[in-house]
């Protein structure tokens, strides 16, 4: 039975594309490997068991691993001389536009005759995973070639773009619409300020999804967007987790209060912090990601906490540490939206929905003894994969939209990290948990749960940088 289903999803995925570029875009031409975000790791392990030649290679566009839909040039509507592909952010408001932009050719490129455009990485350029010149575009077969790359700054009043990565220091010429300085930051808001001059800064490259050029820690796209969920689970995730709660964290003092927001929940339900801030300070190895496959064993929550409460920051916490998993993630860092946005559906629990700790302990303990309810949370694996975003693919081809312009900031500074972007060290949690304080009488503190104990292992290990 299964096997008919997934025939079934088969088809109405290639349906969907059908469709999509009968409407929108045709699809046929050029791949490549830079990544901008942290290398996502593949999923281990997956929800289904299935050969990798039983996808169909022709059902998928060329960004999935096993795609080879290309894209044409986009269309002009006639009657209104508007392009039909929405590729950048006044286009398509609530969307970080990324697939659309991998499928874009602009409507007048002219492939082999188009002109070359050069791009300028004017800082931290060895921190960059590409090759100076067409490397980056030719050899990894992006849509739109013609572009290179450069590192050397006396080039750079001659550039048709330069890029300052997660530093502004001005190139020392007035700049002009035919060039475009794009400012990129990888960087929580919260921790990067930048004071440039107003308009200085032409396109965005960072995280938020209403930058020009999103540049994601990951990025999960389905194989049939219609498809979201898996009908018939083939593995419980619950079976042989005897434990409730891990952590791993090593910057012990950030301003949205992360561990004290674990070690309240620890009050309610079992919870185990390992890394430098925690009680299980060492590990039996000093490769990150084996420790994770060892807490996968054990473990059905992961507490995927990010460094600051910021729009759309989310980083390998919850996509490396989180998904590409057995645990269930419960998220801390962007907004409930943003997860909605970016995420596959129904794959974490955001603690915003959760008035307090205590709240939130009630649902995982719920979960915890029901592995039906459990499972629901791992239904979407198996219905896309994460893709490498291709940055530099995406650039090249935006710089070659017709007419492209000087879409500016008016102000870079208040756009990034102005009111309302992130949340300072507020607890509203907190107000909650004072309330039930002062209604319980001192015999309920013995009731409560105690984190669960261990051996202490062998070797320090790190979180993240940023963590």
């Amino acid at each position: 039975m299964w096997y008919c289903l997934f025939i079934d999803k088969q088809n109405l995925k290639q349906n969907f594309y059908d469709q999509k570029s009968k409407t929108q875009i045709n699809y046929n031409e050029q791949n490549q490997e830079y990544y901008l975000e942290p290398e996502i790791l593949p999923l281990t392990p997956t929800l289904i068991t299935m050969n990798r030649n039983e996808i169909p290679k022709t059902n998928l566009p060329w960004y999935f691993k096993d795609g080879t839909i290309r894209p044409t040039r986009a269309r002009i509507l006639p009657k209104s001389n508007v392009r039909t592909s929405q590729v950048w952010p006044e286009e398509q408001i609530d969307s970080d536009r990324v697939e659309d932009q991998l499928m874009f050719i602009p409507p007048r490129y002219q492939y082999d005759n188009a002109p070359i455009k050069t791009i300028l990485l004017y800082n931290n350029w060895n921190n960059w995973k590409v090759s100076v010149g067409q490397g980056g575009f030719v050899p990894n077969n992006c849509p739109v070639n013609r572009c290179v790359i450069t590192t050397n700054r006396s080039e750079a009043s001659n550039v048709d773009a330069i890029i300052f990565r997660n530093e502004f220091s001005h190139p020392g010429h007035k700049n002009t619409d035919k060039q475009v300085w794009i400012m990129l930051v990888t960087e929580s808001a919260y921790y990067m300020k930048f004071d440039v001059d107003q308009s200085i800064v032409y396109w965005t490259a960072t995280y938020r999804h209403d930058s020009d050029i999103v540049v994601p820690y990951g990025r999960w796209a389905y194989y049939n967007p219609s498809i979201t969920q898996i009908g018939h689970l083939t593995r419980n995730y619950a079976k042989n987790k005897t434990k409730k709660v891990a952590m791993i964290v090593s910057n012990c003092h950030t301003d949205n209060d992360r561990l004290e927001y674990a070690n309240e929940l620890s009050k309610y339900i079992s919870v185990d912090i390992y890394g430098k801030c925690g009680q299980f300070k060492t590990i039996k190895t000093n490769r990150i990601d084996r420790f994770i496959e060892m807490l996968d064993r054990d473990y059905k929550f992961y507490l995927a906490f990010e460094n600051s409460n910021c729009i759309d920051y989310v980083t390998g916490q919850f996509f490396v540490k989180g998904l590409q998993y057995g645990m269930l993630p419960i998220v801390m860092g962007g907004r409930q939206e943003d997860y909605e946005r970016i995420a596959p559906e129904k794959s974490y629990v955001h603690v915003g929905n959760f008035e307090s700790p205590a709240r939130l302990a009630e649902y995982l303990h719920r979960l915890d003894a029901d592995d039906g309810l459990y499972n629901e949370y791992f239904r979407w694996k198996g219905t896309g994969e994460f893709i490498d975003t291709k940055f530099f693919c995406r650039l090249c081809a935006m710089l070659h939209d017709d007419g492209v312009r000087a879409r500016g900031h008016r102000n870079f500074s208040d756009w990034w990290s102005g009111p309302g972007v992130c949340e300072q060290s507020v607890r509203p949690w907190t107000m909650a948990v004072d309330d039930a304080e002062d209604g319980e009488d001192d015999e309920v503190s013995s009731s409560q749960l105690d984190s669960s104990a261990g051996d202490d292992t062998d070797n320090d290990t790190d979180d993240e940088n940023a963590d």
